[in-house]
């Protein structure tokens, strides 16, 4: 179950790029992000109002802030204003250091060391999101801001998941993510005026936009995701967000009729090729006995001839 998961996390972290994308004309980084929360916090409050599993305790509030803060609040405002200065290749890229800085972060603070597949994974799936960004983007010249915006989303990923994963083990995912969108909601009050400025003179389309990312990319995904990193090393499990930017490049070809480059393809190859390295597992040979450790009742007696 917790492969399904990923791969739900994966598709619709993607189709968020696009999303995004789509309604960016008519809500700005704030009042979208508000916009996200909400939609996310009432789809998830029902659930959780039907289910009323057991609350958190104490201990695990601050973490809770902590990644309700970092990640649901900053990542998403950082996000959206990127994409206010980027395309999305160049989005997915940088925001795509994320996995690197969560094995780095995970592997000091949560312990999980750093396995050599791991980071060699990692490095290849990097190059490979490079490539598709720079696919997508060989006639386009980078914002300077966008870029400082996309690596700032990416640190407040990374740093969110390493806050996150110690609280799933007492939480379920469920309430783990209604709790962060919740936290999320709070923190990024201050755009309600503009958010409801926005949603009044938004055409109908875009609404449906943000509320599909909302429910889908929000509610949905990072509650799958939630659940993945329950139950999976943070390291390994953000290895495989690496997919996000051939699924995102594949979706704005399909919804917004931008035609990827051969190059993202090969880039693509290139990144299905790390993630499938850091699903490896080291071998660990057998340790050979030494000889104080071996006892005569062990050593076979030689035959005796008849």
């Amino acid at each position: 179950m917790a492969f399904v998961a990923v791969g739900v996390t994966v598709v619709l972290w993607a189709s968020a790029f696009v999303g995004i994308r789509a309604v960016a004309t008519s809500f700005g980084p704030g009042p979208l992000t508000l916009g996200r929360l909400l939609v996310g916090c009432t789809a998830l409050g029902v659930v959780v109002a039907v289910k009323r599993g057991p609350w958190p305790a104490r201990r695990d509030l601050l973490f809770i802030i902590g990644y309700g803060v970092l990640w649901f609040a900053g990542y998403n405002l950082a996000l959206n204003a990127a994409e206010q200065h980027l395309d999305a290749g160049t989005t997915a890229l940088l925001v795509n250091i994320g996995p690197i800085l969560i094995a780095i972060l995970a592997g000091i603070f949560l312990h999980e060391g750093f396995p050599r597949p791991l980071l060699i994974g990692s490095a290849v799936a990097l190059v490979g999101a490079a490539l598709v960004a720079f696919g997508s983007t060989a006639d386009r010249t980078t914002d300077v801001n966008g870029a400082f915006l996309a690596v700032l989303a990416a640190v407040f990923y990374a740093a969110g998941v390493t806050v996150q994963k110690p609280v799933l083990k007492r939480v379920n995912a469920l309430q783990a993510t209604f709790l962060g969108c919740s936290v999320g909601a709070i923190v990024t009050l201050p755009f309600a005026p503009a958010l409801w400025t926005a949603v009044s003179e938004a055409p109908t389309s875009a609404v449906l936009g943000l509320v599909y990312l909302g429910v889908f990319p929000t509610a949905i995904a990072f509650t799958t995701w939630a659940y993945a990193l329950s139950r999976m090393p943070a390291g390994r499990l953000g290895a495989t967000t690496y997919l996000t930017p051939i699924i995102a490049t594949l979706l704005a070809w399909a919804f917004l009729g931008e035609v990827p480059a051969a190059l993202a393809f090969v880039g693509g190859s290139i990144c299905l090729v790390g993630v499938a390295i850091t699903r490896m597992r080291r071998r660990i040979p057998a340790a050979m006995p030494r000889l104080g450790d071996v006892r005569l009742g062990d050593v076979a007696a030689p035959e005796q001839n008849g």
